[in-house]
């Protein structure tokens, strides 16, 4: 996760005023590291502290840190989109998506740096980025498929 400090400063090399409605979406996101959160799921954590905001409002916030790059919006294939910390540093990690419960766990391990390093050789197409995505059921859906079988 980036350090707050960086995500305000890059609003501000943006030419963007971090107003309160901002500040506490960059917050809500700080406060739930690893969630893969939809504009639906920010807009209620906001109105907890912010009532008077609407879903426009969190709507636009979202997309412009998306422009920024401080976010990033990914899609898991159930019709919503997604945000997290865009996590430049990490370069990639990717998603375990449950088809059942619909719950989304992170890895870290890159499993295609040979791959990509094998296209660079073969093709002379350096990757920049990639995304990986892996579908199946998760352990607790499994396990409750089990005990009820």
């Amino acid at each position: 996760m980036p350090q707050l400090s960086t995500v305000f400063r890059k609003l501000e090399e943006g030419s963007k005023r971090l107003t309160p409605q901002r500040e506490l979406v960059i917050r809500i996101f700080a406060d739930h590291p690893g969630e893969h959160l939809s504009a639906e799921e920010v807009h209620h954590l906001v109105k907890k502290e912010f009532a008077d905001i609407g879903l426009a409002t969190v709507y636009r916030a979202l997309e412009l840190l998306t422009d920024l790059n401080i976010l990033q919006r990914i899609s898991f294939n159930d019709g919503k989109a997604r945000y997290e910390f865009n996590q430049e540093e990490l370069h990639r990690h990717h998603h375990l998506v449950c088809l059942r419960c619909g719950k989304v766990d992170e890895f870290n391990e890159d499993l295609l740096d040979p791959l990509e390093e094998r296209i660079f050789q073969q093709r002379g197409f350096k990757v920049l980025d990639h995304e990986l995505k892996l579908y199946g059921i998760c352990k607790s859906c499994a396990k409750n498929a089990r005990t009820r079988g």
